[in-house]
């Protein structure tokens, strides 16, 4: 092993010192890394700095000889390509937009090798990151940053609930065409999420649109808007309220779950239609929808 040397991109730009490390060196101990800033080993336009020190563009980083654990080489499948390249809705300098498949993750984790993120950075060449995040059984709108001002941007405009989130799901029963709001704290065990008082804040708005009913199966198509985005919560506030989204499977209703496999439905029926939101770089409002997928739209013209 011998000292490397490392080109601050526009991407890195502005980011943490340590924060940058911990990234590039995957797998070797915070405390290491900590240890080799301390001591003066990894050094920024040859100067010592700081931990804290936030990079600038075109700055050079020297890193000491460490040894750093061999990442899997990510193989990414030519119908992968194209259904991500298919997948494309507006792309600038700064941001990548895509309307994501149903059953295809958005990050590798356990039992996934490859996630929506790892394909794209094969493809694209660019350390580009996830502004959000969608469920695997999840389809529509995800946000990917190719900037670190705008992958911060976002994130500030998403923690300050300014970014719109607008979803179409199918839930049990049918639900009287007014508003809905459900405002119930989410608690997240080690497997589902649960309403508990000692959980976080989360707003969910459902607008049904349409009711199906024939015989002792009923439907309604909803809206949904959220105010916040925590982990599985319009799954755990339909089911809350009464009204499951159709197959899903930790949050569902057995017997309607049942009802709507019959009839040819064989996904998560929810699917992020539209995003708004100021894009960081033109400073203009931005909308962004994704059409209902197909096999989505088929099965609606069963009921």
């Amino acid at each position: 092993m011998s000292v490397s040397f490392q080109t601050v991109d526009d991407f890195s730009e502005g980011q943490r010192l340590d924060n940058y490390l911990l990234k590039v060196l995957k797998g070797v101990p915070k405390s290491h890394i900590y240890q080799v800033i301390r001591k003066g080993e990894v050094r920024v336009n040859k100067g010592r700095k700081k931990a804290d020190y936030k990079l600038n563009l075109d700055d050079i980083i020297r890193i000491p000889p460490i040894k750093v654990s061999a990442s899997k080489p990510v193989y990414i499948s030519d119908s992968l390509k194209k259904l991500l390249t298919d997948a494309k809705l507006y792309e600038d300098k700064g941001l990548l937009i895509i309307t994501k498949p149903s059953g295809l993750a958005v990050h590798s984790g356990s039992g996934v090798d490859v996630g929506v993120i790892e394909a794209l950075r094969q493809m694209y060449k660019e350390p580009i990151e996830l502004v959000h995040r969608l469920d695997c059984a999840t389809s529509g709108v995800l946000l990917i940053a190719k900037k670190r001002n705008v992958l911060k941007n976002l994130h500030e405009q998403l923690s300050q609930h300014t970014v719109e989130k607008r979803y179409t799901a199918l839930v049990k029963g049918v639900w009287s065409k007014k508003r809905h709001t459900v405002d119930a704290p989410l608690y997240q065990n080690s497997r589902y999420v649960v309403i508990d008082a000692k959980g976080k804040y989360a707003v969910s708005h459902f607008q049904p649109l349409k009711n199906f009913s024939a015989g002792n199966f009923s439907a309604s198509l909803v809206e949904i808007s959220i105010e916040t985005g925590r982990t599985h919560q319009i799954r755990a506030h339909a089911k809350y309220a009464g009204h499951a989204l159709a197959c899903d499977d930790k949050y569902g209703d057995k017997e309607f779950d049942r009802q709507v496999k019959f009839k040819g439905l064989k996904r998560l029926f929810l699917h992020a239609h539209q995003l708004i939101f100021t894009n960081p770089l033109t400073n203009d409002i931005q909308k962004v929808n994704a059409p209902l997928p197909v096999e989505l739209k088929k099965f609606l013209a069963k009921l």
